[in-house]
């Protein structure tokens, strides 16, 4: 079920739960003998597919919790609300009671609460499974995944295809099953994803706590932590998350193991997470814990798997609505100074790439590698893509690289966010695109910036326009025409560095095409030629007539169509 529609449902049941008249209750009714009848059958296909039982640390298990967040300054503003959890042991597969499911061997089952590898840590690979990622995400850190042979993660899961996950935390265990450090793993509003590889530090900041008038408490009894010693560890705030922080600071958790004794406890969730200003003032506290035993879905009956999903299946859906509603408190009655968004830093994870951007990519890979190959110089360079699920990082060498592998200089072109891609083919000259998006914009990250010039710099002019075919060359005169004219464009970036917003320079120059058009034409096939200036002329339209928006475009478009087709009747 799409997100928006999930969402939809959801908050026109709540509405005729709460406002409802007589025919809402039938509804109600009608609506509560479905609800039963999707569980048992959920409950049936949970077990449809036998599996090895789970002879591992940890239990999957429920968690309902409370989350409240105390801002002290510059204005106060506090609010708690409820909160569903989710914990798996790394390594375990299948369907605990219909309620929980990991199916990372494609095996069919299912659960009402459902955790996919692909949407944890590097965006995609799903089919590595959550401890492959694990290994993969330390590897990447230098960390030796050894040292953590257990793990279990708490997450808020998906429910009918939906979630929105603010934090997940994974929590990694040595050999003698006690706690030995800890992934924060964030999610922004933005799309964007940074992660938080954490050891305990004993002399990291104590948690702020927030007065009790601060902050809303649950009825219900407060579980306290089952151990003495947490995890506590500070490190520099280098994510944008909220547009009412700046992205300066530093960050302290404090954790508690929600499995001691031995990975063999059932909670309770205690987690804290400090916001220190630069000055070193606390500005936020943030808390999430247990408000009930946590549940075992493997000992619950159909009824009482009923009832609990009647009293938490809507947790999930209000969780971004609650986010934009505190945020309109923040902005309308606190007057709070809105930061705008910079682009990830490279140790985060850009969003998802839109569909001109999903299109671009491919193409400018083969382009990058085209220029790498062609290079006089002994080059290579390791490509990390941004925004494109299970697209792989790829090594490229220049034909000098392979013939004297000694010589070689290596360097990494990550791409930070896919914005970059919509981007790129706005320039006219690859070396101003380079510097722009490298130095201003920030959309993305080279590790020796110094060998660029010798990747982009060419000792021939861009190409003439020369094609076979008469649509080829309509559609790239054009391209070159729209590029021309200077003006606004659409998508600017507000550099991390200075705070400033910036666009990529059109050509006013009159040259005769770029060189990735070039490219485009002289070494790419009919099909990619034809999505390449499909969609950069979308992007050149778009800035024109339709704020920069393809999707505004797009609807313009189905207009256009319509009032024609009006006429025509008419």
């Amino acid at each position: 079920m799409p997100a928006h529609t999930a969402v939809l449902r959801a908050a026109v049941l709540s509405y005729n739960m709460i406002f409802g008249g007589l025919g809402d209750v039938v509804l109600l009714t009608a609506w509560l003998f479905w609800f039963r009848g999707a569980l048992v059958l959920k409950f049936l296909e949970g077990r449809a597919v036998e599996l090895p039982a789970w002879d591992g640390p940890g239990r999957p298990l429920l968690f309902p919790c409370q989350t409240t967040h105390t801002r002290f300054f510059p204005k106060k503003h506090s609010f708690s609300y409820s909160y569903l959890l989710v914990g798996i042991p790394i390594g375990w597969t299948g369907a605990a009671g219909g309620m929980i499911s990991n199916d990372e061997h494609n095996t069919g089952v299912k659960g009402w609460y459902s955790i996919n590898a692909a949407d944890y840590l590097e965006r995609g690979n799903g089919h590595l499974g959550l401890r492959g990622k694990l290994d993969a995400y330390l590897e990447s850190q230098s960390i030796d995944a050894s040292k953590y042979p257990y793990a279990y993660l708490v997450t808020a899961a998906k429910f009918l295809g939906y979630h929105f996950n603010p934090v997940s935390f994974w929590y990694l265990y040595s050999a003698d099953k006690s706690l030995a450090a800890t992934i924060l793993e964030v999610n922004n509003t933005f799309d964007e994803r940074r992660m938080y590889f954490l050891r305990p530090n004993d002399d990291a900041i104590e948690p702020i706590e927030a007065p009790e008038n601060e902050a809303s408490t649950s009825d219900s009894q407060t579980y306290q932590p089952n151990d003495l010693k947490p995890l506590r560890q500070t490190w520099p705030k280098d994510f944008h998350v909220s547009p009412f922080n700046s992205r300066k600071g530093a960050y302290s958790l404090v954790a508690h193991d929600p499995l001691l004794p031995d990975m063999r406890g059932r909670g309770p969730i205690n987690s804290t997470i400090n916001l220190i200003s630069s000055k070193n003032d606390a500005k936020l506290v943030a808390r999430v814990f247990s408000e009930g035993d946590a549940i075992d879905p493997t000992e619950m009956t159909v009824l009482q798997q009923l009832r609990f999903l009647a009293g938490w299946w809507w947790v999930g859906f209000v969780t971004f609505p609650r986010i934009v509603k505190e945020a309109a408190a923040l902005f309308f009655q606190r007057k709070l100074h809105v930061w705008y968004r910079p682009e990830p830093l490279h140790t985060g994870i850009g969003r998802h790439a839109d569909n001109i951007e999903r299109q671009l990519e491919p193409l400018f890979r083969r382009y990058l590698k085209y220029l790498v190959e062609q290079s006089p110089e002994p080059l290579v360079v390791r490509y990390v893509p941004s925004g494109i699920a299970d697209a792989q990082a790829e090594t490229i060498k220049s034909s000098q690289a392979r013939t004297a592998p000694s010589l070689a200089v290596e360097m990494e072109f990550k791409v930070l966010t896919p914005a970059f891609y919509s981007r790129f083919v706005y320039y006219a000259h690859d070396f101003e695109a380079m510097f722009c998006e490298l130095n201003e914009n920030n959309t993305i990250w080279v590790s020796k910036p110094e060998l660029l010039p010798k990747l982009v710099i060419k000792k021939q002019p861009p190409p003439l326009l020369q094609t076979t075919s008469y649509l080829d060359y309509g559609y790239f005169t054009a391209i070159k025409n729209m590029r021309r004219r200077p003006g606004r464009i659409e998508r600017p970036l507000t550099s991390s560095q200075t705070g400033t917003t910036t666009h990529p320079q059109k050509d006013i120059r009159g040259f005769r095409l770029s060189s990735m058009d070039g490219y485009v034409l002289a070494h790419e096939d009919t099909k990619a030629r034809h999505v390449y200036r499909d969609s950069v002329l979308k992007l050149f339209v778009a800035d024109r007539i339709a704020v920069g928006s393809v999707d505004i475009l797009q609807l313009e478009h189905w207009f256009l169509k319509l009032l024609l087709a009006w006429v025509a009747m008419s």
